[in-house]
């Protein structure tokens, strides 16, 4: 299927619902090649990102990544994205492909406008492929290809390394289906023969957009365009955890005067429900793939919230969605009505995510 100007696969030979629940139970690989990779090298770097991103980059620690939001001056997500501090003395950024175009024109315009005044600071856009390895089994099958101790590799922490004989790899535990999983940026020209090598496992499945899709819901993870966009806050959208002290105290990001001044009032519209990372399970048994956004009524005439996502949960047997809902609306728990296709069924507001995640911590 066409997506941000690719053309890629739904799913392979088998169904959507047995690739995800794979995933889950043992690990499947997605070819995520089509993000965008963008290195950033020079003494000022760190200066560089953080006028652009809403996160602490400072605070990284060499090999640590951080999950942090591209801001407008409105408070608006342009995008959301992974940036690195590489023990290789530069930023490794993964953004979406959607996104590409609009941030590499906003990463290249701020790094002229740095240059102009004296700073150093430089981008390459890499054209690595990316391979995104995910599931339960992903260590017993990566570490047979590494030398490196991948125990030692803590979720968002990356190293570079040789993967299965092939150099010039970095390695990312870190992935979108809320499972154990690393992201593998490989040269493109050997891409395929780590593909196959890894696909050569057993238990190793190829997974495609349908099973990355249902698998992020499943997780609470956004994604660009449908649950996040320019018109939503990082306080709307429950992602303040995103913005570190020292920024929020400096408020020297783009849009930090409309995002702070709406924490301090509290925001009059919530992803989800109470709290950051809240969702809607909808009790119909209906697919619901299709036709969002879909607006959310109260038992009252007023419509206090729309759908962005929703599918079949495969884990849980049970439709799950997630939104944007009215403050006063938004406590776990609360009922609604969800209309898809013009048929109105129940729906609750219910804490995410919707299926634990298995994210890997180091001991």
């Amino acid at each position: 299927v066409p997506f941000a100007g690719w053309t890629l696969p739904l799913h392979y030979g088998q169904g959507h619902l047995q690739s995800h629940l794979h995933t889950r139970r043992h690990c499947s690989l997605f070819d995520v090649s089509h993000m965008l990779q963008t290195l950033v090298y020079g003494r000022d770097r760190i200066r560089f990102m953080e006028s652009l991103v809403v996160g602490d980059i400072a605070e990284l620690k060499p090999g640590q990544g951080t999950l942090t939001l591209l801001t407008n001056e409105k408070g608006g997500i342009t995008d959301d994205l992974i940036v690195t501090n590489t023990s290789e003395n530069h930023l490794y950024v993964v953004s979406n492909a959607a996104c590409a175009d609009k941030d590499l024109a906003i990463l290249r315009d701020r790094a002229a406008q740095l240059q102009a005044t004296g700073s150093d600071v430089h981008l390459e856009v890499s054209d690595n492929a990316l391979l995104a390895l995910q599931g339960p089994s992903m260590a017993r099958v990566l570490q047979a290809g590494l030398s490196d101790d991948l125990a030692k590799l803590s979720f968002m922490n990356s190293i570079a390394t040789t993967v299965f004989g092939v150099p010039g790899c970095r390695v990312t535990r870190c992935g979108y289906t809320g499972e154990d999983g690393v992201e593998i940026s490989v040269p493109a020209g050997r891409a395929v023969e780590l593909a196959e090598q890894l696909l050569g496992v057993p238990d190793v499945w190829l997974a495609g957009l349908a099973a990355r899709d249902s698998l992020r819901l499943e997780a609470g993870l956004c994604l660009y365009g449908n649950d996040i966009d320019e018109t939503v806050t990082p306080a709307e959208a429950g992602l303040m955890w995103t913005l570190g002290k020292r920024r929020r105290a400096a408020m020297d990001f783009p849009g930090a005067a409309v995002i702070m001044a709406q924490v301090k009032e509290k925001p009059r519209r919530r992803r989800g429900g109470s709290g950051a990372g809240t969702g809607m399970t909808l009790s119909c048994g209906h697919g619901m793939g299709e036709g969002w956004p879909a607006p959310l009524t109260s038992p009252y005439p007023h419509t206090p919230g729309t759908v962005t996502s929703g599918c079949p949960s495969p884990c849980l047997g049970k439709n799950i969605a997630m939104g944007y809902v009215e403050a006063a609306h938004s406590r776990a728990g609360t009922e609604l009505t969800v209309e898809v296709r013009k048929k109105q069924h129940p729906a609750v507001i219910t804490k995410m995510p919707f299926v634990p995640t298995q994210y890997y911590m180091a001991k």
